[in-house]
């Protein structure tokens, strides 16, 4: 009886151990990187680098979870790397930066802005997370945290080419330009606890077929931007920052849904999230 059950034992085959994917982790790893190297760069006064590496880690963020997709190596591990990768790059680096950049000089003021900016960071990501399975994909409820991390990265960035113009910005002193940070920290932390509907993006399809004019425009688009990188991504990103609040407006005037909770309640929990 026991040599059985050894035998038994013996032929049970082990269970493989669980391992992660590399390939969008890959992604992952860089886009903190990137949140990483923006804060090492704002330590050391370069600001331009700073709001790039911002940049950068959007740019890798958004490749993270479509290389998962088209290669259907998603993972609860990865999506919990992102979040956590997310909260770096697009959450504490660009408090930092700001801060570093102009806010300090407000004194706690600024400090309390910062501090407001990556609060908001966090709890847009933790209700991301949370709403996940009941929220219309095609829309963000709240400005999405790397549109967030643009705004004030690209103003960073912006300011920062035209102050080597000259000692004024725009006819602004620089006590005024640090208000304007300010207001601009805020405006961006706050957005994203709202409940204002922002496009994602999510229902383009990239393995469609598109018509040619499609492709003329893409291409007439990356020579707009390289006429000048900080002017014209700044103002596509206050455009989209301002997007969700004016649809918003919109569908309240037309008396239409406003809030992007799909109409859903299979699970209990849920119920108390679609009024």
């Amino acid at each position: 009886m026991h040599d059985d059950t050894l035998s038994d034992e013996i032929q049970q085959p082990r269970k493989r151990r669980k391992g992660i994917y590399i390939l969008p982790n890959l992604f992952t790893l860089a886009a903190l990187f990137g949140g990483f190297y923006s804060v090492v760069m704002a330590m050391n006064a370069r600001f331009d680098l700073a709001a790039l590496g911002v940049f950068a880690a959007m740019i890798l963020d958004s490749l993270d979870g479509r290389v998962a997709r088209m290669t259907n190596t998603q993972s609860a591990f990865g999506e919990q790397m992102d979040s956590l990768s997310d909260m770096v790059s697009f959450g504490a680096a660009p408090a930092l930066i700001a801060y570093e950049w102009s806010l300090k000089g407000l004194g706690r003021w600024g400090w309390i802005a910062a501090f407001v900016y990556c609060a908001c960071a966090a709890l847009r990501l933790a209700r991301f997370n949370v709403n996940t399975g009941v929220v219309d994909k095609r829309w963000f409820q709240g400005l999405p945290s790397p549109a967030a991390a643009a705004l004030v990265a690209g103003f960073i960035w912006l300011m920062t080419e035209w102050g080597k113009r000259g000692g004024e910005v725009l006819y602004l002193s620089w006590n005024q330009i640090t208000w304007v940070t300010f207001a601009f920290t805020l405006y961006a932390g706050l957005s994203m606890v709202t409940n204002a509907p922002f496009y994602s993006f999510k229902d383009v399809q990239m393995k469609k077929s598109v018509p040619f004019a499609v492709i003329v425009l893409i291409a007439l688009g990356i020579a707009v931007i390289n006429i000048h990188p900080p002017t014209v991504l700044f103002s596509l990103f206050v455009a989209y920052g301002l997007s969700g609040y004016v649809v918003y407006a919109w569908r309240k005037a037309k008396g239409q849904q406003v809030s992007m909770i799909s109409i859903s309640t299979d699970e209990p929990d849920e119920r108390g999230l679609h009024k």
